[in-house]
């Protein structure tokens, strides 16, 4: 279960009790991670040319010392150890660091924001893959348990994988509770049937030390590459530490990581190392093939049900990320629903829920396997971790005030190990690698042409406009004829008059009793205290000026907002008060500012974006629309 608003969130020892966090970081937190062991070992073993007759014990324990020292570096010392520490007011992921080191700037450099724009968007690219590899690697162990059912393993995924997103419009509120429960026992799963196949080979064991991987990668220099590319695939899901931070906060998450989860996937992969090692000739599913035969049905159903909870946390977490890039202006305004009527981050978005189904769907159709999807993940991960990394050294310096000295004996060799397995994973380009590239550098494209034509737009619109104190000093010299009630005049523009003031004042020449200009502004903060949400101003007795900040990670409410007005001493009636909007149609202009194909991609976001009504919670019975045209 997910809290993204302050009305829900507050601090994390009051939204639940300590040991259901930890259950609840289980599910959601490390449900990604969590089933690397389906494929991770198995696509090492491929990557270094295994066959059942060349499998050796030195070449197990250098695979597996590779795996384990990759999990504690990555995850329990960069993620754990330090990223988790960069939170934006108990917010992590990609565009909090962003807005988080972006502010430690007067200037709020652009570069900045350009690497933000790459890891959400490479995160999202990522996102695709997830759900597809996952269900899939599970459901394929029925390959092990009926040969003959192979061909069902793909009908029978892709059942899965559109019920999952099918169901999102109805909210996983009520699922979610034993999404926590079942991972444990998953976790649980996987360590003790590690430890069964560690008992029987104890020397397994040795690969703890990391003599042996370094000796394996020396000894197949001419393959390391592809080598490392596979051996990333265990901390696939790592990311989602960081981009959960701020559901459950940095405590449990660690907890769980250094209780269940971290011992459990060592206990596994020494399992399927031990596993392999005793029986060379089962490389082609060692996690499903070291189950007893009377285990392998239900862990099959297990590992299923896994997959599509980390599915789901991964759908979640998208839909999160989007509504972050909304509220910061990087995507037009989706449609956002909410599921739930006391968990205010259970959230559904209907067109990036469509486009995600239709992605996973395409994926499993095209690769039809796991090991031919393996070739397609690691770039956009290692790619999104690679920026965590740069943004981390911003935050290290400019915001904790360490040492340069210090700064860079922490970061680069984490930064040095970043690049080894970008490069890896560079490699996979031409057989899959591609798809997540492709779908990051679509998401930003988008992004880019939705923030240069919105700075377009504002250019020709405040072009036309004229300046509030113009329009006040203007408005004293005449006398209006004035209607009961209130009118709020929503502008985008702090300083300058309203459209649709003007364009009322043309057409009914009226003035209401109160007329109140308001401005929605979002901060670099993910949430906003009341105290601070709201600032108003009086011009005269009937013309004042309101601005109201929200966070990112906020609902824009505005109604409920205003009612903190009353405080700033606005007597504020809902009932007796008109929101005028402009509703804007866009013209597409070969002179324009950007090129004319890229105006009509524009175009196409803006209608297709929610309106403002909905987006601000308006009553949609107190609200009117002013028509205009605008060429960009």
């Amino acid at each position: 279960m997910r809290a993204d608003d302050p009305e829900v969130q507050g601090s994390h020892s009051e939204t639940g009790s300590f040991p259901l966090l930890v259950l609840g970081a289980l599910g959601v937190v490390y449900g990604d991670i969590g089933t690397s062991p389906l494929y991770a070992f198995r696509e090492a073993l491929h990557a270094s040319g295994q066959v059942p007759d060349a499998v050796v014990g030195s070449e197990v324990l250098g695979l597996l010392s590779l795996i384990v020292w990759t999990l504690t570096i990555v995850v329990t010392i960069k993620y754990v150890g330090f990223v988790l520490k960069a939170d934006n007011k108990g917010e992590g992921g990609t565009l909090s660091l962003m807005a988080l080191a972006r502010g430690s700037f007067t200037g709020r450099p652009i570069w900045v924001l350009v690497l933000g724009i790459a890891g959400a968007s490479l995160f999202l690219g990522d996102a695709i893959i997830t759900p597809a590899i996952s269900v899939l690697s599970a459901v394929e162990g029925l390959k092990v348990v009926e040969p003959r059912l192979s061909e069902w393993v793909v009908p029978i995924t892709l059942s899965i994988i559109v019920a999952l997103f099918l169901v999102q419009r109805f909210g996983t509120g009520r699922v979610a509770v034993v999404f926590g429960p079942i991972t444990a026992f998953w976790f649980l799963a996987l360590g003790a049937s590690g430890l069964f196949h560690i008992i029987e080979t104890p020397g397994i064991l040795t690969a703890l030390n990391p003599y042996y991987g370094v000796v394996f990668l020396l000894s197949h220099l001419d393959i390391a590459i592809l080598i490392l590319g596979a051996v990333f695939l265990a901390v696939t899901g790592a990311e989602a530490l960081y981009v959960d931070l701020g559901h459950f906060g940095r405590k449990p998450i660690v907890v769980a990581w250094f209780l269940l989860v971290f011992p459990c996937l060592l206990l596994n992969y020494f399992g399927q190392g031990a596993f392999i090692y005793a029986h060379p000739e089962s490389v082609e599913h060692p996690f499903f093939e070291m189950q007893p035969e009377w285990a392998r049905l239900p862990m099959v159903i297990l590992a299923t049900a896994a997959t599509v909870i980390a599915s789901q946390a991964v759908i979640s977490v998208a839909y999160s990320l989007i509504r972050q890039a909304m509220h910061l202006n990087l995507l037009p305004r989706f449609n956002v629903r909410h599921t739930s009527e006391t968990q205010a981050g259970q959230i559904y978005l209907p067109q990036i829920n469509m486009l995600l189904l239709i992605c996973v769907i395409v994926l499993v159709v095209n690769f039809r396997n796991s090991s031919a999807l393996s070739a397609a993940y690691g770039i956009a991960v290692t790619g999104e971790m690679l920026i965590t990394a740069i943004l981390l050294f911003v935050v290290m310096r400019r915001i904790w005030s360490w040492s340069l000295m210090v700064t860079l004996a922490v970061l680069v060799p984490l930064i040095v190990i970043d690049i080894g397995f970008f490069v890896a994973n560079v490699a996979k380009f031409t057989q899959g690698g591609w798809v997540p590239i492709v779908v990051a550098m679509v998401v930003a494209f988008l992004m880019q042409t939705w923030m240069s034509g919105r700075r377009l737009l504002a250019k020709r619109t405040k072009a036309d406009e004229i300046s509030l104190d113009t329009l006040m000093g203007s408005l004293a010299k005449k006398d209006f004829p004035t209607i009961p009630g209130t009118a709020v005049f929503l502008t985008s523009e702090v300083e300058g008059a309203p459209t649709a003031l003007l364009h009322s004042l043309k057409h009914y020449k009226v003035l209401h009793e109160q007329n109140v200009i308001l401005s929605v502004v979002t901060s670099s903060s993910p949430f906003v205290v009341d105290e601070e949400k709201i600032f108003f101003e009086s011009f005269n007795p009937k013309f004042s000026r309101a601005i109201i900040t929200f966070g990112y990670m906020e609902t824009p409410n505005i109604p409920k907002a205003l009612i903190l007005a009353r405080k700033l001493g606005w007597k504020f009636d809902i009932m007796s008060t008109s929101f005028f909007l402009s509703r804007r149609t866009l013209i597409p202009s070969a002179k324009g500012g950007m090129p004319f194909w890229q105006d009509r991609v524009f175009i196409a976001l803006a209608d297709n974006a929610s309106n403002a009504t909905e987006y601000f919670k308006l009553p949609t019975g107190r609200v009117v629309e002013l028509g205009i045209q605008n060429t960009i």
